[in-house]
């Protein structure tokens, strides 16, 4: 336990810290092929700016009353919540980012589902505060007003966060689940959207993944037009919801399922099943005078399938069936592994937190989906151990910076996890440090 509270004072002390990053040579390299050679065949990068680290999760409470009813009623057990999901806000040149993490309710001892990092040590690691209030999350799947479960979300470009709520707690149904938007300056409700049940499959959907597009980005837009593609992780497909129609409509096919020799994950010696299909979501950028695709994988797969983004927004393309326009869909190429997370640069890099080496990997979209364009970003077997959550985030110095969140969720799942060791962290490093292979600053 002292253990926890050193890491988590160091890690404080070095978010502390400034930093900065030379953004314009990343450009430098991505227009130069003998660049991008000489840089993409480096020895692996290690060193990641560490944000959060903790033993286990530490949470607030409105009182201390609070705690111990929700203790003493089963609605808070501290060894439950498992964070998944990390993304970040940067409200100002000036203050500290606010980071949020996601803890779904895979038991029935999660006091919220959504959550704040705070500056508090306790003896665990850092604590959270439940966002965007307690009373948000607390009537545990009985108001569906509120939040039931939340897997992973996003922050977009017009200071809004989307929420995907699967309504689960327990693997059973309480709510259905919806889309809440909240602005981040305020904390409020801008939005919501509850899911019909002809797009979502009642007692075995389970939506883990959003991914937002808005249409008209700031600041010559207003943040009005927008798509977002939810991935059904064991409903095996795709939800896509056009926001100003207030309409959705679902996509599945034979490369929305996951493949049975992908079954058993594997990290650091210890194995697990699941047969999760749909998991990973990212987009090509806008700008890159390319054909805008969606790229998604699932968990259970080595797979890396893309569908244009004018196909799945196409919602007469749909009308005869969930299975239509296949013909659309792009096997882009098999790694042979397993990954998590995915996330994409501006510049049109898609990084996967891989199985195997355990590490965050990069692809060129331009380039063929093969191993010699799969190149290793950040190693480490000891700190990246199943990257749950990855989103890339520019800061307000206008520069990218990859944050990343791990969770050894092999141990979690084989009943291995020791509360005495760090479980759980958020790391982070520049772009185009990673992608120079200079040193992550703090």
């Amino acid at each position: 336990m002292l253990l926890c509270i050193v890491i988590a004072f160091q890690v404080l002390l070095v978010y502390g810290m400034t930093f900065s990053s030379t953004f314009s040579q990343q450009v430098d390299v991505l227009e130069n092929e003998p660049g991008l050679e000489r840089i993409f065949h480096r020895p692996p990068y290690k060193n990641l700016v560490p944000v959060y680290e903790a033993c286990n999760v530490e949470f607030a409470f409105p009182s201390e009353e609070e705690r111990l009813s929700a203790l003493a009623t089963g609605k808070y057990n501290p060894d439950v919540p498992v964070p998944i999901d990390v993304d970040v806000y940067f409200p100002n040149e000036f203050a500290e980012p606010y980071i949020f993490v996601t803890m779904p309710r895979f038991g029935s001892g999660v006091p919220y589902s959504l959550a704040l990092l705070t500056n508090v040590l306790r003896p665990n690691g850092t604590e959270f505060v439940a966002f965007p209030n307690y009373y948000w999350h607390n009537s545990h799947g009985q108001d569906c007003n509120g939040i039931t479960s939340v897997y992973r979300i996003q922050i977009d470009s017009c200071n809004r966060m989307w929420v995907l709520d699967s309504g689960e707690i327990n693997f059973v149904q309480h709510c259905a689940p919806q889309i809440v938007v909240l602005d981040l300056p305020t904390g409020k409700l801008v939005h919501r959207y509850r899911l019909p049940e002809d797009v979502f499959r009642v007692s075995t959907s389970r939506f883990v993944t959003p991914l937002v597009d808005i249409v008209d980005n700031p600041p010559f837009g207003q943040c009005k037009q927008a798509f977002v593609y939810m991935a059904d992780a064991l409903g095996y497909g795709l939800v896509v919801y056009d926001v100003q129609r207030a309409k959705s409509w679902r996509i599945e096919n034979k490369y929305t399922i996951p493949d049975p020799d992908f079954g058993t994950l594997t990290l650091a010696g210890e194995s697990f099943e699941l047969t999760d299909g749909v998991f990973g979501l990212t987009a090509t950028p806008h700008g890159l005078g390319l054909r805008r695709m969606l790229f998604f994988h699932s968990l259970s797969n080595d797979a890396q399938i893309a569908v244009p983004l004018d196909v799945v927004n196409n919602d007469t393309l749909w009308h005869d069936g969930v299975a239509s326009s296949i013909q659309e869909f792009i096997l882009v190429g098999k790694r042979g592994v397993q990954c998590a997370a995915s996330a994409m640069t501006s510049h049109g890099f898609l990084l996967c937190g891989f199985m195997n080496p355990i590490a965050i990997v990069g692809w060129n979209i331009r380039t063929p989906y093969v191993s010699p364009n799969r190149i290793v970003w950040a190693e480490n077997p000891h700190t990246l151990q199943f990257v749950a959550g990855l989103k890339v985030r520019r800061n307000p110095a206008g520069k990218e910076e990859v944050w990343m969140l791990s969770n050894r969720l092999q141990k979690v799942f084989g009943g291995t996890i020791n509360y005495h060791e760090i479980n759980y962290r958020i790391q982070r490093c520049g772009v185009d440090e990673l992608l120079l292979g200079r040193e992550c600053k703090p």
